[in-house]
Parts: C-alpha cells; sequence; structure tokens
C-alpha cells in the first residue's frame, strides 16, 4: 500500500511509538493521579515527563499549561466555548477546518455570539488588511489555521497573531496541519492559544491533542468530572491542567505522543519539511504536465497538494487509485467547505495528496503513472 493521506492521519507511526504504547499498556496501564500507590505514582510521572518533552518542543511557558484533549478538534470546542461570552464577535479565516467553523456556527445560531469569515489570499498585506477590516468592537478572538488541510496554503499566522494583539484580541492557532511540519514557538510568537492534533505530524497515536495555553484568563470548562484533585469540591479546580483534564487520561495515546514528538525532534522539523516538500514539487511538476489535470496552488506553504482532473469526480479518482494501485488519498471535500468555497472548488471537491516523512520517490513516481494511465484512458 502506498498511504498519502497523512494530512488525515500519519501511517506508519515510528516504531518508537508502537513500542511507547505497548510499553504504556504493559507497564504504565494505572490511573494516574488517582491512587498513593507506586504503580499509579509511576504513571503521573511519565504523564508529567511527556508534558515535559511537548513544552520543551513547543516553547510552552510550563507543563501546567500543557493540555491533553482527544483531538485538535476538542481542543478548538475548549478554547472556541471557553473563551467567548454572549455578545462576543470572532474573526475566522476562509480556510478553517469544521472543527472551527461549526463551533462558532452553532453558537452564532443559539444568539450567543457573531462572527465574520476574513478571505485568504495569495497576498500577506491583502489577508491582514480583511482581518483588521473584520474587526469590530465586539471582537474577542482570531481564530486562524497555520496551514490550510485542503490546499497547504500557509497563512501570515504570526502577523495576524500581533494584528490581534494590537487590538487587544486574542489568538488561536489551529496547529492541525502544521505541528510537526512548521515551527510552532508558543511563547516566541506570543499565540494565546494553540490546538494541535496528536495522530498527525506529531506522530502519536489517533485520540490524542494537545491544547497549549499562554493566557493568563482561566478557560471555561468543556466537560466536568473527576480530577483526582480538589476531589471534595463540587466544582472543576481553578489551575491546569487539571481544570481541562476530566476524567481517565489516555495514557497509552500520552506516552505514545511522547514518543512521537520525540521522533519529530530528532528528526528535525526542517529537515522533515524539506523532504516532504521536495516530493510534492516533484508530483506538482508531473501533474501540470497533464492538460486535464487543475493544480491547486498552495503558496509554498504546507506538504499538501490538491488537484483535480477535468471529466472525472474526485471520489472516481481516489477510488481508481485505491482499487488499480492500491494507493490511498482522500478526496472530497476534506471537512473544509469554507476553503473549497473560497478556492472555487465546493462543486467537486478535490484530490488531496499528502506524504509523511516515511514516503518514498518512487510512492510519488507509482503515483503519477497511475494518474497518468487514468488522465490518458477514453
Amino acid at each position: 500500500m502506498i498511504y498519502l493521506d497523512n494530512s488525515a492521519t500519519t501511517y506508519p507511526k515510528p516504531l518508537a511509538v508502537y513500542q511507547a504504547v505497548n510499553n504504556a499498556v504493559s507497564i504504565y496501564g494505572f490511573n494516574p493521579g488517582r491512587g498513593g500507590y507506586r504503580q499509579s505514582i509511576r504513571a503521573s510521572e511519565k504523564v508529567f515527563d511527556t508534558r515535559g518533552i511537548i513544552k520543551k518542543f513547543f516553547n510552552v511557558s510550563s507543563e501546567e499549561n500543557v493540555i491533553f484533549t482527544s483531538g485538535c478538534t476538542q481542543s478548538l470546542n475548549t478554547v472556541i466555548k471557553g473563551v467567548l461570552k454572549r455578545g462576543d464577535h470572532v474573526v475566522i479565516s476562509s480556510m478553517e477546518h469544521n472543527a472551527v467553523l461549526r463551533p462558532v456556527q452553532k453558537l452564532s445560531d443559539n444568539g450567543i455570539i457573531s462572527y465574520t469569515v476574513a478571505e485568504i489570499t495569495g497576498d500577506n498585506d491583502e489577508t491582514l488588511e480583511n482581518f483588521r477590516k473584520a474587526i469590530n468592537s465586539r471582537t474577542r478572538l482570531f481564530i486562524c489555521t497555520h496551514a490550510s488541510n485542503v490546499f497547504g496554503i500557509r497563512l501570515p499566522v504570526e502577523r495576524l497573531c500581533a494584528l490581534a494583539h494590537s487590538y487587544n484580541i486574542m489568538f488561536c492557532l489551529d496547529a492541525a496541519q502544521s505541528a510537526g511540519v512548521l515551527p510552532v514557538d508558543v511563547q516566541g510568537d506570543n499565540y494565546d492559544y494553540v490546538c494541535c492534533a496528536g495522530h498527525k505530524y506529531l506522530y502519536g497515536p489517533m485520540g490524542t491533542g494537545l491544547l497549549l495555553i499562554n493566557n493568563d484568563t482561566l478557560l471555561d470548562t468543556l466537560t466536568e468530572g473527576g480530577t483526582g484533585s480538589q476531589s471534595a469540591e463540587a466544582e472543576m479546580p481553578l489551575f491546569y491542567p487539571d481544570r481541562l483534564e476530566a476524567g481517565t487520561a489516555n495514557i497509552a495515546g500520552i506516552i505514545g505522543l511522547g514518543a512521537g514528538v520525540g521522533f519529530v525532534s530528532k528528526r528535525g522539523i526542517d529537515n522533515i519539511y524539506k523532504k516532504e516538500t521536495r516530493l510534492i514539487k516533484a508530483i506538482k511538476e508531473r501533474l501540470n504536465t497533464l492538460d486535464k489535470v487543475t493544480v491547486y496552488p498552495n503558496y509554498d506553504g504546507a506538504p499538501v497538494l490538491s488537484f483535480d482532473m477535468k471529466g472525472v469526480n474526485s471520489e472516481d479518482i481516489a477510488r481508481y487509485l485505491s482499487e488499480r494501485s492500491d494507493i490511498a488519498v482522500r478526496s472530497g471535500l476534506h471537512c473544509a467547505p469554507l476553503a473549497h468555497k473560497s478556492m472555487g472548488t465546493i462543486d467537486k471537491g478535490t484530490v488531496r495528496i499528502s506524504p509523511s516523512v516515511f514516503t518514498t520517490e518512487n510512492d510519488i513516481k507509482l503515483l503519477f503513472n497511475s494518474l497518468r494511465k487514468l488522465h490518458n484512458s477514453p
């Protein structure tokens, strides 16, 4: 199998991740922070050590501001519903995933908040101006993806964050598609909140995510329950991470995620980015030789590429690749209708190619050969 759907979830995972998950189940398979016996204490220490790995990787101020979640969707929902209050206004980009659009839409439908979609263009100055024009007196939060999960378009998030702060507006970075491929410096770039998918380019197991906090505002809770701390109180603790981590921790996922982050650190983000970008450029150059194929721009962003083929439905292309060549790609709208509306592909969708550190040049050649056969077929 040639797997090119790594923007959905990376596969395979590094050997160290498989080993870490196995050890988590067999050695650390106890409820951390819920018992005074040595096994529970060791599990708690292992989870704390993983927070330390992530703190260092993303330059977070403290381990306590590293929150483990079930995925980037939960992280984003925690910020959106934990920050925004009745009457607030939020600005999101035209490249946002449904993990951003749907929560703000629901709050808007319920009459709690309002929101504006700022259009992303190939001109960063123009993009900033679009965000600036969207601000009003009630704007409390910008939410912006680092890179589009469909087109790989990299947004000027550092400048957008600075713009938000100049108006005393908080900034939330959706790093689902960038963490592990593009540098994310929480304190250096002064992001208030960073939301990450642990199972994508951080190479952790599915069911893992991160919320990294760099703001003194105490977030409201998304869920409530046991924390192993202040158990006599009916309210959730007022301190992190306990406030936002109700229930039994996904210890296998957390420890596996720590191993994934360690793998990325060892390989080096810059090295990973260069390799994956080289592969994307290689397939882009080949696809541009096929007259029925339209390749959509990503402005040298994240290593993701979308295309379509005249006369062939995107789902049919993905099915053809799977059935004829055992190649896995993603087709359709990729849970990001805003991005497709912005690029004029909402009616047909696209085929998305997303390599990983394990993808080879031969994989790309085989992909192109299969697409060329489809392209040239009557």
